[in-house]
């Protein structure tokens, strides 16, 4: 619907952002520091003039939910994200998109639900969108429409875990890894985990463990690489030499080196669950060449997962997701529809009480001019001011050669007239 105002009075709802389809790669690392201090980045936002807005910002998206002129705020956006980002304000301007009215809340819509996330399906999305309202309501930026808007996105995307499979299985090897880690460990916010070396698949992995609520992350590896990559993902670094310890204190390890050189072998291992007093690891080799003796996986307590094995688990969860997916947009599609229509009718309220409102005033007027008139005067009388103006703003319409014939026919429909033709109008 051009133009509507999906999200109530206030302006037609605005959405303005990137995510990991339109974004560079090495923007990312930024996105989610953006993400551990939102309510400073609201504060930053308020001094460039924004008055209502809820910022959402993970590790694929950085988005901006507004209800106000779309132009100047898009501008002012891209300015400050360019700031934030260090990049050029053309880079930033390209890389953004913008959705207005019921594109805007079909897209939050989507985003609320997991069907525009990388992984779709992923559960962590609904704690970030809901850190990023709180944060915002906290601040003061959130607007009755917005709140609306929010509210009803957190309706749709109950509805489709509810009533689809698409949060029942995963879609990537990183997802896999947590889902069974799971399996291993129940509830991960008493786990920790260690990764070894600076592999892509493994820092991915070990950033999908964070998110998924761990009490604990730890990184070893050789060099200053590993205490980067420490300090970014927010972990404790262990040096090499620790390497031990760290292995008897982690619940999940993730190997990522790819040397070709088997950086955790069984009898390494062994040793760690022995300190352990053989309780379960769950270990992951995510190098290519494999960093993990096979014979680990014969070690009581140790459950060693490659990058096939993975695969493997998360083609099947492809599959059922992609069916689940249809049946989500179906319920998006319809949750859309009913959301605009409850909104539509919100906004004839004022028109109708007034109009309520207005007829009392002619009625009362009436018994204070007219005293005495009996029920049928009084009633004929009442009739005739009420048709007076309507009457003469219809024939002014056609003597004007205006819309007349659209005039007359909402008339005959908001009364439910009979048709010249006989018909009653529905």
């Amino acid at each position: 619907m051009p133009g509507a105002t999906a999200a109530g009075t206030g302006g037609e709802l605005l959405v303005i952002g990137a995510n990991h389809r339109t974004s560079p790669l090495d923007w990312r690392d930024r996105f989610t520091l953006i993400e551990a201090e939102l309510a400073d980045e609201l504060d930053r936002l308020r001094v460039r003039g924004f008055r209502e807005a809820v910022l959402i910002a993970t590790c694929d998206r950085i988005e901006l939910v507004s209800t106000v002129e779309a132009e100047p705020l898009c501008q002012r956006f891209a300015e400050h994200l360019a700031e934030r980002l260090g990049e050029s304000i053309e880079r930033v301007s390209a890389a953004l998109y913008r959705h207005r009215g019921a594109a805007a809340l079909r897209h939050l819509f989507a985003v609320a639900s997991s069907l525009d996330s990388l992984m779709i399906g992923e559960p962590q999305v609904m704690g970030q969108l809901r850190a990023a309202h709180r944060v915002a309501s906290e601040v003061g930026l959130v607007s009755a429409p917005l709140e609306a808007a929010f509210q009803a996105a957190y309706g749709v995307a109950r509805r489709i875990r509810r009533e689809t499979a698409i949060g029942q299985r995963p879609v990537s090897m990183a997802a896999a890894a947590v889902e069974l880690a799971r399996e291993v460990h129940g509830d991960l916010d008493r786990s920790s985990a260690l990764l070894i070396g600076v592999g892509e698949m493994g820092e991915l992995m070990a950033e999908h463990f964070r998110r998924a609520g761990i009490r604990q992350l730890l990184v070893s590896g050789p060099g200053a690489a590993s205490e980067l990559l420490a300090r970014r993902l927010g972990a404790t670094h262990v040096p090499v030499a620790a390497l031990a310890d760290g292995l008897a204190e982690a619940d999940i390890v993730i190997a990522s080196v790819g040397s070709g050189r088997r950086v955790l072998a069984a009898t390494l291992m062994e040793a760690a669950l022995r300190r352990r007093r053989r309780r379960p690891v769950f270990v992951i080799d995510a190098a290519i060449p494999p960093d993990v003796e096979p014979a680990v996986n014969d070690l009581d307590g140790a459950f060693l997962y490659t990058l096939d094995d993975l695969e493997r688990s998360a083609m099947a969860g492809r599959a059922g997701r992609e069916a689940a997916a249809a049946a989500a947009q179906s319920i998006l599609d319809a949750e859309l529809a009913s959301f605009e229509r409850r909104q539509a009718e919100r906004s004839a309220v004022p028109a109708v009480t007034a109009l309520r409102a207005h007829f009392e005033a002619m009625r009362a007027a009436l018994l204070r001019d007219e005293p005495g008139l009996d029920a049928e005067a009084a009633t004929r009388l009442l009739v005739n001011r009420l048709l007076h103006a309507p009457s003469e703003s219809l024939r002014g319409l056609a003597a004007a050669e205006g819309d007349a014939a659209a005039a007359e026919a909402l008339l005959r429909r908001i009364f439910r007239l009979v048709s010249e033709e006989g018909d009653q109008t529905s």
